[in-house]
């Protein structure tokens, strides 16, 4: 078995960032978020700027299908362009993660932030020009998605060198309650100011979002490729290699299959308006809409700020397992819920538990990967992170309609906690792996 695979302590899966002994925390500082990688001053600025940014693009999130369906009034062509953004993320997140193991990440983030930015501006003109064409919005949609793609490796594969592998799980919990905080606020503010402000200028306010990113990225060391890596350049083959990697590496290809087990069989939210018309109508259906999609975010964001407890753990693969196991235990709580707020306990404690797997996948795939294999390793995870709710909707609606909704959500749980128990014990490497 090699070595990274069983301990994470191969000299080439550690940070540039020369590793220094945790300090102890006391008191309530021993639950509350580790804050230690913001003392890193790059990584720090990163960090900042995603405070920013991540409700920006919810901002975007909710005004494109909004735009989409105020001139189409269906909601069969907000779907379409869905998907007409997945096919673009998925075929750049794989391209841009061997590009990302074969130039400065530096230089990458900030063509791509660009990138982003002036599709941003791009959207805001369409829709102040009163253009009303679902082709151009689509067409801008699959553009901004492509840099996303381009992005997102670079963008998480450049932590690693930007603090020590002991922080690599701080940092994941830093950045992913940043991003769930968005999840909950960026919609929320989408709504309040819609009636106030209008359309277009929630594009507006993205792009200008994004040059805070920009200029953060600026002020980021150089991050060029490590030793022989250098010469190589980004094609085909290099993806395959990264494919042929992770076959050969069982503790990076279980962290993949941990998620795609959970999101897939687990990932209820297809359901929610179903069970917001019928499981929980005496609430008020829009009350209860909102409440279920805010359920799983909110408790992401509560594991967030208390990521002190277990941000510190070296047996990484048992978070994960302990975490896919605890959201499939959860999930099937919801789907038996007939209260409503039992049910967004239930959710909350879902968010906890992603949050948990979120943070130790993501410092398995820093730590167990080596430099010049984590653009590509960041590829695949942002094609999993991305794909496994989609089909999880495909799935979950069908179970849902041929079982009724509560069934299939429940039953989606169970089978997450059975397959990824089965995972566990067939194959040892992920139960084994710590750092």
């Amino acid at each position: 078995m090699d070595t990274s695979e069983s301990t994470g302590s191969g000299a080439e899966a550690q940070s540039d960032t020369p590793a220094a002994p945790a300090a102890p925390r006391h008191g309530w500082r021993r639950w509350a978020m580790d804050t230690r990688p913001l003392r890193r001053p790059a990584y720090r600025r990163l960090w900042s700027s995603t405070i920013v940014t991540a409700v920006g693009s919810q901002l975007t999130a909710v005004a494109v299908p909004k735009q989409i369906y105020d001139i189409t009034h269906s909601s069969a062509w907000v779907g379409y362009a869905s998907l007409a953004g997945l096919v673009p993320m998925v075929v750049f997140a794989l391209w841009g993660g061997a590009v990302a193991d074969t130039v400065d990440r530096r230089k990458l983030l900030l063509v791509t932030n660009s990138g982003i930015a002036v599709t941003s501006l791009l959207f805001w003109a369409q829709a102040v020009t009163g253009l009303e064409s679902v082709v151009a919005l689509m067409v801008l949609l699959a553009l901004q998605q492509a840099f996303f793609g381009l992005n997102s490796p670079a963008r998480n594969a450049s932590i690693a060198r930007l603090v020590p592998a002991h922080e690599l799980p701080a940092a994941n919990a830093l950045g992913s309650t940043v991003m769930q905080t968005g999840l909950v606020a960026g919609p929320l503010l989408a709504g309040a100011l819609i009636p106030v402000i209008g359309l277009p200028e929630l594009y507006l306010i993205d792009a200008l979002a994004l040059c805070v990113t920009v200029w953060a990225v600026v002020r980021l060391p150089a991050l060029p490729p490590l030793g022989q890596t250098v010469a190589r350049r980004a094609g085909w083959r290099e993806i395959a290699a990264g494919f042929r990697y992770i076959s050969l590496h069982k503790v990076l290809l279980l962290s993949f299959l941990a998620d795609i087990v959970a999101m897939v069989l687990g990932m209820p939210r297809a359901l929610f308006p179903q069970l917001a018309a019928e499981t929980y109508a005496s609430y008020g259906e829009g009350l209860a809409l909102g409440v279920l999609f805010a359920g799983i975010p909110v408790g992401a964001v509560i594991g967030g700020l208390f990521s002190g407890t277990f941000s510190r753990a070296r047996r990484h693969g048992w978070m994960v397992i302990g975490s896919v196991v605890g959201w499939g235990v959860a999930v099937a709580g919801f789907g038996l819920s007939r209260n409503l707020w039992v049910a967004l306990a239930f959710l909350a404690a879902a968010g906890v538990a992603d949050m948990v797997s979120m943070v130790f996948r993501g410092a398995i795939l820093l730590s167990a990967a080596t430099d010049e294999m984590r653009g590509r390793m960041q590829g695949v995870f942002t094609v999993v992170v991305a794909g496994g709710p989609r089909l999880a909707d495909v799935l979950h609606g069908t179970a849902g309609s041929a079982f009724g909704p509560r069934a299939a959500v429940a039953g989606g749980g169970l089978l997450v906690v059975v397959v990824m128990l089965g995972l566990t014990a067939a194959v040892p490497a992920l139960r084994r792996y710590r750092v």
